[in-house]
């Protein structure tokens, strides 16, 4: 259990209140900074979730000049009246107060595709872009699944086929499968809790502001080449969540189609479905797009795909998506590996294609990032929740049992 008793509520980290980066120029104060980190703590992280182009380099993922996808709106005001239990508490909340426990930055709820809630926060716009963190993985996945569908890439094949560079890494005998499944037994840690973990060294390896001294990998393909398989381990075992993988997923469907990720997702999936904002990635000093975590994109434009998602990859009659790239996501994975992992509280889950799945009744799944991001789907409901926020906590198992109860209440709602 986190104790929260000294961190600053939600109205009083507003960006706008804080005063972050503000003047000409700001105080001092004021100012935040991507080369020592401090646009990232909290609750800076509040402001520069909205504004990541502003400390890194970036590359674009170009939407739709016309044509563009319209929602009808049907706002529902009972809403924010749902009650749920959170994990692990006693007393019932409602929607509403939830937003503000999360640090919700902006959420749009659809039912049968119309909008029926939208709300934004802490300098949010409708018009604006946010970052994604790791739901940026289930982009990677779905292109992924894409090119299984066409044919283009073999998901039974080692990922040292593909990338002989990867050979002699822990990554080398691994299938594209595994990778996507996140069960390659490689040695690398990814607590946000642990200074000395990997995921660190690898972050410093994208950081296009090394340090003086700095003696790591200088760009994420170069620290994929010295990650190191497990004494005796075996893939396709065990569950490990791990940003490298989608990483090493992202450079194979480049080197397959001789395209950047922010290519394939615009000619794939933005421009084909209608998004009205260009979306954008960060990327490393070799000008190599953070895959697992970089995209940064507009919230109606995250519901759309979305809805797309649920639609098995149509939208007004286009077959956007192959169909079987989504039942390919949706039919889940391995839940015996994914029970080995580290997660007790998402009993009965998997993980496919770099999407998480529930295997509730109602076969929802979603794609998830750090301090809040969310994109839920539920057939069964005929429902998507897409949600930015900036909650202080980063780790999704301090954020699940606040808002997975939540994503389930409203799916119920909508199922009577």
């Amino acid at each position: 259990m986190i104790n929260n008793t000294n961190i600053l509520s939600i109205e009083e980290t507003e960006p706008e209140k804080m005063g972050w980066m503000k003047g000409f120029p700001p105080e001092k104060e004021k100012l935040i900074y991507a080369s020592d980190g401090s646009f990232f703590q909290f609750p800076a992280l509040r402001y520069s979730i909205n504004h990541m182009r502003e400390f890194y380099p970036t590359r674009n993922v170009p939407a739709a000049k016309e044509k563009y996808y319209q929602f009808e709106v049907a706002l529902d005001k009972k809403i924010d009246e749902i009650m749920f239990i959170p994990w692990d508490e006693d007393r019932a909340i409602s929607w509403k107060e939830s937003l503000k426990r999360n640090y919700t930055d902006g959420i749009i709820i659809l039912h049968k595709g119309k909008i029926v809630y939208e709300k934004y926060f802490a300098g949010l716009t409708p018009d604006g872009n946010h970052g994604a963190m790791s739901v940026s993985k289930s982009f990677t996945g779905t292109i992924a699944s894409i090119l299984i569908a066409e044919g283009i890439l073999d998901p039974k094949e080692l990922v040292g086929e593909y990338i002989p560079e990867l050979k002699k890494s822990g990554f080398g005998d691994a299938t594209v499968e595994q990778v996507l499944e996140m069960t390659t037994a490689i040695q690398y840690s990814e607590d946000y809790n642990d200074q000395n973990a990997d995921i660190w060294a690898f972050s410093e390896a994208g950081n296009v502001f090394h340090p003086t001294g700095y003696k790591g990998a200088n760009n994420y393909y170069e620290y994929l080449q010295t990650v190191k398989k497990q004494p005796n381990g075996c893939h396709g075992e065990v569950f490990g969540y791990k940003t490298v993988n989608t990483e090493v997923m992202g450079w194979i469907i480049s080197r397959v189609t001789g395209k950047s990720i922010t290519e394939l997702i615009s000619e794939k999936i933005w421009k084909p479905m209608g998004a009205r904002y260009d979306g954008y990635y960060q990327l490393d000093s070799a000008g190599i797009a953070f895959a697992g975590g970089g995209f940064n994109l507009n919230l109606r434009d995250m519901a759309i795909f979305g809805q797309l998602m649920l639609n098995q990859g149509k939208l007004k009659d286009k077959q956007i998506i192959p169909k079987a790239a989504i039942d390919l996501i949706t039919c889940g994975g391995n839940t015996n590996a994914f029970a080995k992992g580290n997660f007790p509280k998402l009993k009965g889950w998997s993980y496919k294609n770099m999407w998480w799945i529930t295997h509730n009744k109602h076969g929802s799944y979603m794609a998830r990032g750090v301090h809040g991001q969310a994109l839920y789907i539920d057939p069964v409901a005929q429902m998507v929740i897409a949600r930015f926020a900036s909650n202080y906590l980063s780790s999704n198992k301090y954020i699940d049992p606040l808002s997975i109860p939540a994503y389930e209440a409203v799916a119920e709602y909508f199922s009577k």
